[in-house]
């Protein structure tokens, strides 16, 4: 340790809190943060600065950029080289800046993120806007501060012309905070301040009229509104921003065009990232991807396989990929030298504020100098009034300092104006120089005057302020680059998927699967021996449906829950795979099982779900009737449909319009037959009210229901199949209008549907049919046997029935059910769309094939 120097224990905690907290200001105030009143972060305002001083204005040659940056470098930026380059480098590049502040000459970097040349090959000068933020800097109109050696002076502000922390915005990275605020259109900046001069309690609402939105220098669209009108409030809010495209052919096939890219989106990684996803089948459709930008403008192609949807692959695009993207708002500037979160009045307040003190130091400065010149040219115009006599008294003076003393003493002249008569020339002596000297007299009196009522009136600094702002809009303002979509919002999953027409098929034994219409119209018309799908043994489809992507299917259990699930959310599976147990797809319990299916259109539909209803039967014979609009709200793990009672289990479950008749058998052999009225609608909850008496409750249970539309009740027949194989299919009303099935109140104990004996056993299957249905039956032992409903002639309601099928031994029928004839298979299909287009079908009426 040398002479006089001494060691101090310091807590190394305390140090380096102190020294981190230094640092922090040192990095928030002197590198990350703008400042509010100009825009400009220290770094640019030095190379503004540098490139003044330098001389290097937008009417002058361009100079090299390592000749401004080691002017920056060596006055007011001890900092790295690249800083400033990097710094100044941005301020060229159209796609950085909405409002460019360098002119620059060279390679000076791409949107592909390619690196700009190196500082000696690139040459740069000012750009008129940027003189605009300058103008005015030599009429002490902003403070200036010692450089860092404490040699030369810099400004610590700019006393700009332009709003240019909104017009061009600004991002950094400080110790503990960040900003990035989004850029602007001139135009609109300016209208907005003029309108908060006009009015200074005008509501960020009204500013919106005038400022609608960032505008980003790369274009695009601006997809909603709700991050804009936060960011514009609070502060803080995220922009959602998107490509600007169009749909095109090129060379015969369908292609996206991209124009225009999100702001700060590199456009060469994000087509590499796009190529990428394609490759992985993460985006479908896509079969090219071409990058066709050059000097005119951004050209970015997708060239789509034939049988993608444009819209679709679109969406996905945006979901995926950057064409897509945000930028987060959040307004943090100094002011007076503190970081602040500042929404959009803020920022034009203080802007004003601002430029409110340069118009005043401005007109100070102005006076000043004019009453110095008018106390000057007060001396001069003494001095022509008494030319001779002025002149005889210099020529008898022996040196300027003596004639200065003569001609004060004589004439009761100020220093000043002594020393400018002595100094004058002799041409100032002609009378024309003379008239000229009054004629300015004149003007700077009535300036001084001006200046005077301006530094006392407010009012009309505000309007040289508003004058001055109005020149600047008309000098540079241009039209808006992004345009604002107003409706837009996020991409929800249907926008990603198209909404085609297909059929779904459930199997027997729960196997579920969809598979687009297309697939059946392209296979050859009949022939018995295509079968449909590859089913398990002994299992068959059972429900048929026709229906478009965005539909709903409901899954009601026998626990008496309902799960939904979008129809595109079905597996999709050829016409001959087998498809996917339903247990698989819902969150069922174990122990739960699906007993019926009900598909239906948009549940978002007010007036579709509000005039539909779903009635349910349970085996003790409740029924209960619940408008659709209770099942309209999905959840992922189910609703409850209905209470079910200890001992009973949800049975049916159909679709109906408020206009049917509903039809329950039971196991005893009885039906009842009710108008659908007879049953209010109840609440999610409920348990439902009496459909039927039961004969005995401990043996008797309900086997089916059917419901039937009013305006066909005439044209339907019932089939009933009991369980040792006798069945007889009987019309509701016969051909002489009467009823077969007579209407009762719910609740009663029923008629006779078939007369019940040792013979046939229980009833087991009720369902309405037609001609063109075929029958499968299936015996608990596994058989399964096929036939024809038309096979069987229409009988009496009372009557025993015929034997359907022949039972051996103790085996019993397990299940009926209807299905759809096999060589009817591609016209019956085609039917339902044609007749039906997107409305749902319900199971009764589209049962299906083996």
């Amino acid at each position: 340790m040398s002479e006089g120097e001494k060691l101090i224990p310091i807590n190394i905690e305390d140090e380096m809190k102190s020294a981190y907290i230094d640092y922090s200001m040192s990095v928030i105030v002197s590198r990350a943060l703008p400042d509010v009143r100009d825009g400009l972060k220290p770094v640019h305002r030095r190379v503004l600065f540098g490139m003044y001083e330098l001389g290097v204005l937008s009417n002058r040659a361009h100079k090299k950029s390592a000749r401004i940056v080691g002017e920056v470098l060596g006055k007011y930026h001890p900092h790295g080289d690249s800083s400033v380059y990097d710094a100044m480098v941005r301020m060229a590049q159209d796609w950085s800046l909405r409002y460019l502040m360098v002119d620059g000459q060279g390679n000076f970097g791409s949107v592909d993120g390619d690196s700009p040349a190196a500082m000696r090959y690139t040459e740069a000068r000012m750009k008129k806007f940027s003189e605009e933020m300058l103008a005015d800097i030599d009429k002490e109109t902003v403070d200036f501060q010692l450089n860092f050696d404490d040699t030369l002076e810099e400004p610590k502000v700019m006393p700009t012309k332009v709003p240019n922390l909104l017009v061009n915005g600004a991002s950094g990275i400080a110790v503990g905070m960040a900003t990035n605020m989004a850029p602007h259109n001139l135009t609109e900046v300016i209208d907005g301040t003029l309108a908060y001069i006009d009015n200074h309690d005008i509501e960020i609402d009204e500013l919106m009229h005038h400022i609608k939105a960032p505008d980003f220098p790369t274009g695009g669209i601006i997809y909603g509104m709700d991050g804009v009108r936060e960011a514009f409030k609070t502060g803080r809010g995220r922009v959602v921003m998107r490509a600007k495209v169009n749909f095109e052919e090129v060379d015969g096939r369908e292609s996206i065009i991209v124009t225009e890219i999100p702001y700060q989106v590199n456009k060469a990684s994000m087509i590499k990232h796009t190529a990428d996803l394609v490759n992985e089948k993460k985006i479908e459709g896509i079969s090219t991807i071409r990058d066709e930008s050059d000097r005119n403008g951004m050209r970015i192609v997708y060239v789509l396989k034939r049988e993608a949807v444009p819209n679709v692959v679109l969406n996905t695009l945006y979901k995926y990929t950057q064409l897509q993207s945000s930028f987060s708002v959040n307004n943090i500037a100094l002011v007076n030298g503190r970081p602040q979160m500042l929404n959009l009045k803020d920022l034009i307040h203080y802007f004003v504020e601002h430029r409110h003190e340069v118009v005043t130091r401005r007109a100070q400065f102005d006076l000043r100098k004019a009453e110095e010149r008018a106390h000057i040219l007060e001396g001069l115009i003494i001095a022509s009034d008494n030319i001779d006599e002025v002149i005889q008294l210099i020529r008898a003076s022996k040196d300027g300092d003596e004639a200065r003393a003569k001609l004060i003493e004589r004439f009761n002249l100020s220093e000043i104006q002594a020393r400018a008569i002595v100094e004058m020339r002799l041409r100032q002596l002609t009378g024309l120089e003379q008239d000229k000297l009054r004629a300015e007299y004149d003007e700077i009196m009535k300036l001084i005057a001006y200046l005077k009522e301006l530094l006392a009136s407010k009012e009309m600094r505000m309007q040289v302020i508003k004058d001055e702002l109005a020149e600047i809009r008309d000098k540079y303002g241009d039209a808006r680059r992004s345009q604002i979509e107003y409706a837009g919002g996020d991409v929800s999953i249907e926008d990603l998927i198209a909404d085609e027409q297909v059929v779904i098929t459930i199997s027997h034994a729960g196997y579920i699967k969809r598979t687009p219409l297309s697939e059946y119209k392209t296979q050859n018309r009949g022939g018995v021996g295509q079968k449909s799908a590859g089913t398990r043994d002994q299992d068959f489809l059972e429900h048929m449906y026709a229906a478009t992507n965005h539909q709903y299917m409901l899954f009601f259990t026998q626990k008496g829950k309902c799960f939904w699930m979008r129809v595109y959310e079905i597996p999709e599976g050829s016409k001959t795979s087998k498809g996917r147990a339903i247990q698989n797809l819902i969150n069922i319990e174990n122990d739960d099982k699906v007993k019926a299916f009900i598909c239906t259109q948009d549940l978002k539909d007010q007036d579709y779900i509000n005039n539909h209803y779903v009635i349910m039967v349970t085996k003790q014979g409740q029924v209960k009737k619940t408008s659709l609009e209770q099942y309209s709200r999905p959840r992922v793990n189910g609703v409850a449909a209905i209470t079910i009672k200890e001992d009973d289990e949800l049975l049916e479950a159909k679709l109906t319009t408020g206009n049917s008749q509903v039809l329950i058998a039971v196991k005893s052999g009885k039906l009842v037959r009710f108008e659908e009225e007879k049953t209010r609608p109840m609440g999610r909850t409920a348990s439902g009210v009496r459909g039927i008496t039961l004969a005995d409750e401990k043996e008797d249970e309900v086997i089916g229901m059917v419901s039937i539309d009013r305006d066909h009740v005439n044209d339907s027949q019932i089939l009933v199949v009991t369980e040792n194989g006798y069945g007889k299919r009987t019309k509701v009303v016969d051909e002489d209008g009467e009823d077969v099935y007579r209407i009762t109140n719910r609740g009663g104990k029923g008629v006779k549907t078939l007369n019940i004996t040792e013979k046939t056993g229980a009833l087991i299957s009720i369902n309405n049919v037609t001609d063109e249905d075929d029958l499968m039956i299936i015996n608990k032992s596994g058989l399964t046997i096929r036939m024809k409903v038309s096979d069987l002639r229409v009988m009496g309601r009372a009557t025993q029935g015929v034997r359907l099928i022949n039972i051996k031994g103790k085996d019993a029928i397990a299940a009926v059910c209807k299905v759809m004839r096999e060589d009817e298979e591609e016209e019956t299909i085609e039917e339902l769309v044609a007749d039906n287009g997107d409305v749902a079908i319900s199971s009764d009426e589209t049962e299906t094939q083996e």
